[in-house]
């Protein structure tokens, strides 16, 4: 039977960060408030965990999950190189609306699906998203609805898609926008042939943080727009509705 915590009362709020770290650590799936939409995580380092996830969505393993992190340094550990460039996006966007994909740093033991050897990680704002990733390290996290449903903005949203297949919901009022983070590919700034030129950042989803607050960081290196953008983008990372930020 699962469990909702809302998260403005003081009382719950300890009682269902108690929860949801043990839920975490038994391998289990929670919901949880981001500053985006609401998400649904699991230990990023269990497969089994990340597999329980892809099931309750109805996702495939050809649509792996972003990581949420709770400092800005974690990134480092995770991804094989943090460019200048996205130093810059961390400085301006995190915590925030902006997930950016990296070449996975090749030591880590996880399975979180087809990365094709990526990972797209996000820093959240929010009082409890980041006290508990703070406890319990990296979640892989995606929005906290059925595929092709819209995305929870609302605990009890969440509750009505994914049930008991969630063991703790951990509510804290309505999302504050509903909008989904922005996807960035930033592969490129690493993955590149000694003989080629430096590559650039290609927005995979528009979302929280706009084209126009990219450019104005990343000036060139921000790849045009391209026609098809947005179907592409859904194709090869991500559906339109998920999150991770969530």
């Amino acid at each position: 039977m699962s469990t909702i915590f809302d998260c403005r009362d003081d009382s719950q709020l300890l009682a269902g960060m108690r929860h949801a770290r043990q839920a975490i650590g038994r391998g289990d799936l929670i919901v949880m408030p981001t500053d985006t939409v609401y998400g649904v995580a699991a230990d990023a380092f269990s497969p089994a965990a990340v597999q329980r996830l892809l099931d309750a969505k109805g996702r495939g393993r050809d649509q792996p999950p972003p990581v949420l992190i709770g400092s800005k340094e974690t990134l480092a550990a995770l991804a094989e190189s943090v460019p200048e460039p996205v130093e810059r996006l961390i400085e301006a966007f995190w915590p925030g609306g902006l997930t950016i994909v990296l070449p996975a740093q090749p030591s880590l033991v996880w399975d979180l699906g087809e990365t094709l050897g990526t990972v797209a990680v996000r820093m959240p704002e929010g009082r409890v998203a980041l006290e508990l990733l703070a406890e319990t390290g990296p979640l892989a996290v995606s929005s906290a609805n059925l595929t092709g449903r819209p995305a929870a903005i609302s605990a009890l949203d969440a509750e009505k898609m994914l049930g008991d297949s969630v063991s703790v919901y951990l509510a804290d009022g309505l999302s504050k926008d509903g909008i989904a983070s922005t996807i960035v590919d930033a592969t490129s700034l690493v993955r590149r042939g000694p003989d080629s030129e430096a590559g650039g950042v290609r927005i995979l989803r528009d979302g929280a943080v706009s084209r126009e607050q990219l450019q104005e960081v990343l000036g060139d290196l921000l790849e045009p727009e391209e026609q098809g953008e947005h179907e592409h983008a859904e194709q090869a990372h991500a559906e339109e509705q998920q999150d991770a930020d969530s």
